[in-house]
């Protein structure tokens, strides 16, 4: 059975990572690409969804990072988190207002519509907020979710389109219900299966990577973080003796530990 896949795109948000966690923890696949990915290569996913992460820009900024118009084309349902969200109205039609007001830490959230994305949900939550520019016009077709005291399109969407946004951050616990919300988008608006698992993922790396080396060897400069040591450890896992790790000390682990 083909696995579910959720893209994820990197708008250079601290939290994309964690986006990622999130949806896998709910056993659908996740991929992350940066948010000037060609359509083609999205479209090759074949994704149940398609994820927009936050950002620390501002739309109006020169150069600012936009979402892929195109995209939409692909009809497959869309979530736009933070500066996901502003840049997808932005592009869409609608208008974000430049706030030099941040507004940042827990809010208290009121749900206006409990289709869908808020399934299940209380009518009030507390929501993690982390924004300057807010949405003040929705594009044609879309629709309150949800709102504060200080930001009136907390949540919006477009229910014909499934393409929704969201003010604050689900996936940090710091939001009541976060995960509920992101397991709404999973599994009642992309119709995805919770059929993914790590085991599963580690069998296909392996597989991979032996095809790929052969009988060939290969060396690993190994630097004691998360990205080396995952990569030395399926290696190992893989290919065995025909690898060899090579410290390499960049001076930022703790004091002592390359030792």
């Amino acid at each position: 059975m083909a696995k579910d896949t959720i893209v994820i795109l990197d708008f250079g948000s601290q939290y994309t990572q964690l986006i990622a966690r999130r949806v896998r923890e709910l056993k659908v696949f996740s991929v992350i690409e940066p948010c000037n990915v060609s359509v083609e290569r999205v479209r090759r996913y074949k994704p149940k969804g398609i994820v927009f992460s936050g950002g620390p820009h501002s739309v109006y900024e020169k150069n600012a990072p936009a979402v892929p118009k195109a995209l939409f084309d692909l009809g497959v349902p869309v979530l736009g988190i933070c500066y996901g969200l502003q840049s997808l109205v932005k592009v869409m039609g609608g208008r974000v207002y430049e706030s030099y007001k941040r507004e940042y830490g827990r809010a208290e959230m009121y749900i206006d519509n409990h289709d869908d994305l808020f399934f299940s949900l209380p009518s009030k939550i507390v929501s993690w907020m982390s924004h300057m520019d807010k949405v003040a016009k929705l594009p044609t077709g879309f629709i309150q979710l949800a709102h504060t005291l200080s930001t009136e399109f907390a949540a919006i969407g477009n229910p014909q389109k499934k393409i929704y946004g969201v003010q604050f951050h689900p996936e940090v616990v710091h939001t009541d219900k976060g995960l509920q919300i992101i397991s709404n988008f999973l599994f009642r608006i992309c119709d995805c299966f919770a059929t993914w698992q790590l085991e599963d993922f580690v069998k296909q790396q392996v597989s991979e990577i032996r095809a790929r080396v052969g009988s060939r060897n290969v060396i690993c400069g190994l630097s004691g973080g998360v990205d080396s040591s995952a990569a030395a450890v399926l290696m190992n896992k893989a290919i065995g003796k025909k690898l060899k790790c090579i410290f390499v000390d960049n001076g930022l682990l703790r004091k002592g530990e390359a030792k």
